[in-house]
Formats: structure tokens, sequence, C-alpha cells
């Protein structure tokens, strides 16, 4: 199957003004979410891993430096999304748990979705970190759908 551009979907057509607005609107959404998400589903995966996630952990498994990583886990906290112990390490509430289950399926769903088309397991899992936080509703939806059903 081949998809040909046409003048229609791709070039010379300038979309409507509210379409290209909410379009924006939620590509800067996203942007502000995406390193919540990042932080939490890392949380998660350390506490499943070994218990707790220690703020030199989540440095080292980002690749920023701790002072980083302690103004976004004040960012964190305030939002009620975990709690740090003093001597231990960072936990999720309840609330931060559900965010890094809905991160971590998002980001399942499209890494799957990339290795159905054939793209290498190491690309999808990089390319999917980053779309995850940008894919809509709708079309992770289709991802489902298509990886239930492949034609």
């Amino acid at each position: 199957m081949s998809i040909k551009p046409t003048a229609e979907t791709f070039q010379g057509v300038l979309v409507d003004a509210d379409a290209q607005v909410e379009s924006f609107r939620q590509t800067r959404i996203s942007r502000r979410t995406e390193l919540v998400e990042d932080y939490v589903e890392l949380i998660a995966d350390l506490i499943a891993d070994g218990g707790e996630a220690r703020q030199v952990d989540i440095a080292q498994r980002l690749g920023v430096a701790q002072p980083t990583v302690a103004k976004m886990l004040k960012r964190l906290a305030a939002e009620g999304l975990i709690q740090q112990k003093p001597y231990r390490g960072v936990f999720l509430t309840a609330e931060g748990s559900e965010l890094a289950e809905r991160s971590r399926e998002r980001h399942q769903i499209v890494e799957s979705f990339l290795c159905a088309l054939g793209v290498s397991p190491a690309t999808a899992r990089i390319d999917a970190e980053g779309i995850e936080h940008y894919v809509s509703t709708e079309t992770l939806q289709a991802f489902k759908s298509y990886l239930n059903n492949p034609r």
C-alpha cells in the first residue's frame, strides 16, 4: 500500500486557523507534562526493581545532574505525585502511580506499534519515548486496534 501526498494533504494548503491553534495548544500541553511523566515512570521502574528510587539513581538514569533532579522532585511533591522520605528515597503517591501506569501503557503501545511496522526494537524504544507524550487518545486507540487486528 502506497500513500502518495496530494495537494489537499500536504502541499500549499493552509489549515483552518482554529485547527492550527488546537494542534499547537496540544503540543504545548504535552511538552509541559512530558518531564513529569518521564520522572514518575522512572521512579515506578526503580521502585519495582529495588524497592525505592533514590535521587542519585534518577539522575544517573536520566543523564542529568542531581540538583536538576532535586528541583523536579520538589515540583512532583508539590503536585502530590511523590513523597520523599529522609535518608530513604522517593515514593509515588496513588496519583503518581496512576500517572506512571498510564504513561508506561502509552509507551508500550507506541513501541509495539512501531515494531509491528518493522522498526527495530532498539529504535522503537527510543522513538516511543518521545511519541508517547504527544500521541492523542484517538491515535493511541488506532494503534491498539491495529495491534489487536493486524491486516
